[in-house]
């Protein structure tokens, strides 16, 4: 089975419209609402390539029981959220108009009991299977949070992909997770460098797998992006060709490309390969890459 957990979901409330007027009252030409967050991201990529996962994470109030309505019955996606008794979901509101402009909502408090009932479900992992620990954590929870959970697994054989930063990020990698995916500016600011060439990008990389990492992603934006594999295989792919409309999420869809193709058995590069058409897929839509998509640009690569 393929977990993921988003610790930190929302409700993402986008609005399109020509132009914001500040101090002024603006009227919207359309608006849509949809589940938010980075593991939910990569349940949506994997639902479009074929693959079933269970989202796993925090969610309160009317808001969180929207998101559950919408996974269920609009994305078909299977959930198994611990509903929090304060508070609710955040909404995020991304403004699509001249200028972008993104509005996020604060996180959940998480207690002790809640906490408890996550790393509970999470000892049904089982051998073989496969875990997207995806984005920030809330500071109830602390920075080790995703540490805690490699410890807890440890001893079982599941491959697991750590999608965050700093210091989380860092905590987690003794643990040697299968697949970490910085990006360049995260890059630079995990080792406190100023990052001017490739060598450089392979160099960090190196010293993120000394540290534990299997597999690296480092996502350059339109400059492509670098993979260091478990093997010491490096590639830099130029980013695939097309016209950009929304890069939110693809980084969240790199990641479940890859992932899904270590699953189905393609070798590493290829896998990256993959990983990289799923964002830019993602990246040339309006919303998350769809299959047909994807193969398009995977079989181009």
């Amino acid at each position: 089975m393929i977990y993921t957990l988003t610790l930190n979901p929302a409700l993402d409330h986008i609005v399109r419209l020509e132009k914001v007027e500040a101090g002024e009252t603006n009227r919207m030409d359309a608006e849509s609402v949809s589940a938010g967050g980075k593991g939910i991201n990569v349940s949506k990529i994997l639902k479009n390539l074929g693959e079933r996962s269970i989202a796993l994470g925090y969610i309160a109030g009317f808001t969180g029981k929207e998101i559950e309505r919408v996974l269920r019955d609009e994305d078909k996606i299977l959930s198994d959220f611990i509903l929090v008794k304060e508070g609710f979901t955040r909404i995020n509101t991304k403004i699509k108009a001249d200028v972008e402009t993104e509005i996020n909502g604060p996180g959940l408090t998480i207690n002790e009991a809640d906490r408890q009932e996550l790393i509970n479900k999470l000892e049904d992992v089982k051998n073989g299977d496969y875990l997207f620990l995806s984005g920030s954590i809330p500071d109830s929870l602390g920075n080790g949070f995703y540490a805690e959970i490699m410890e807890l697994l440890k001893d079982k054989e599941v491959a697991i992909a750590v999608d965050t930063t700093g210091e989380a990020l860092k905590l987690s990698l003794p643990y040697g997770p299968t697949l970490v995916k910085p990006n360049l500016r995260e890059l630079e600011d995990f080792f406190g460098v100023t990052i001017e060439d490739p060598q450089q990008i392979e160099h960090y990389s190196k010293e993120l797998q000394k540290m534990g990492a299997k597999n690296i992603i480092i996502s350059m934006g339109g400059d492509g992006a670098y993979f260091l594999s478990s093997q010491g295989e490096g590639l830099f792919l130029a980013a695939p060709k097309g016209e950009v409309i929304d890069t939110v999420g693809s980084g969240d869809s790199m990641v479940a490309g890859f992932m899904y193709g270590l699953k189905n058995q393609y070798s590493p590069i290829e896998a990256f390969k993959l990983g990289v058409s799923c964002g830019s897929a993602t990246a040339f839509s309006e919303n998350l890459g769809t299959k047909d998509e994807i193969m398009a640009i995977y079989n181009k690569l």
